[in-house]
């Protein structure tokens, strides 16, 4: 159920982006995880349809889903649909953290994957610290 929740907000979050079609959305969301995952279809397309019941969404006539104009306005918030809240920097801050623990996990496990970026994870690591001398 978790993760049906999770698959829920990022399908809404693609769409407000621009509208997709079901395989748009999986391709959209392998290449976002680097090809870590991709879901099935038996995952996208009855979560589609249930949007689209509960009217989130709309399927146009070119077989691309959209957001209705209530779920448009219903997502105004920064950075997208976040439970009807805005987003404080207490909300920020774990959400930082939990990237550095995702990278924390990486040097661990494979750190092969992390060491490409190493200079850009310093660069804002830096600025980071130069918020408070």
């Amino acid at each position: 159920m978790r993760k049906r929740r999770g698959l829920r907000m990022w399908v809404l979050t693609l769409l407000e982006r621009s509208p997709r079609n079901g395989a748009e959305i999986m391709d959209e969301m392998e290449m976002m995880t680097k090809g870590w995952w991709r879901p099935s279809p038996g995952s996208v397309y009855p979560l589609l349809e249930s949007l689209v019941q509960e009217g989130f969404i709309k399927k146009r006539e070119d077989g691309k889903y959209e957001l209705t104009q209530k779920t448009k306005e219903d997502m105004g918030w920064p950075y997208g649909f976040h439970a009807g809240q805005p987003r404080t920097v207490e909300d920020m801050l774990k959400e930082i953290s939990g990237y550095v623990s995702y990278f924390e996990d990486l040097v661990k496990s494979d750190k092969s994957r992390i060491e490409p970026h190493k200079e850009k994870i310093k660069e804002i690591s830096g600025r980071l610290s130069a918020l408070f001398p």
